[in-house]
């Protein structure tokens, strides 16, 4: 029985150092999460594609339950395309971390909706990690590597 716990654990730590935030160009992301502030209180779904190891573009979309913009019905989900700037190489962060400050712009309702988010990311294995987002689109969740 410890042989095969230790056997298990060797596995879990190997993948867990492979482990990496952003990878830069053709790096793909999908995060689903919890948006309990900004326009509302809801879930939210992105997906970030590399194009460089600076920027990602992407797109997304929130839909929200309670406490939406200026509590009209009509403003329950934002579809948008969105836009990262990665900063993990210019503040030399440890392959796990990724930070990026970006923009969301779509349509709110029957409404244009833009947002600012600075987002960060923790990958626990090569496929699995959590993020944060804070700004008028934020969220919060977990974060999966395709």
């Amino acid at each position: 029985m410890k042989k095969l716990f230790f056997m298990l654990m060797m596995v879990f730590l190997g993948t867990a150092a492979n482990a990496q935030a952003w990878t830069g160009k053709g790096d793909q992301k999908i995060n689903l999460g919890l948006s309990a502030w900004g326009y509302g209180t809801g879930i939210a779904a992105t997906y970030d594609y590399g194009l460089n190891k600076l920027i990602s573009v992407g797109a997304g979309a929130n839909a929200y339950f309670d406490n939406y913009k200026d509590n009209d019905k009509d403003n329950r989900v934002f579809i948008f395309g969105r836009l990262n700037f990665h900063l993990q190489d210019a503040l030399d962060l440890p392959s796990k971390w990724d930070i990026y400050p970006g923009v969301d712009v779509g349509i709110l309702g029957r409404d244009f909706g833009i947002g600012a988010h600075i987002g960060a990311k923790y990958f626990f294995t090569e496929k699995f990690g959590v993020f944060a987002e804070v700004g008028n689109n934020g969220s919060l969740g977990v974060s999966f590597n395709l």
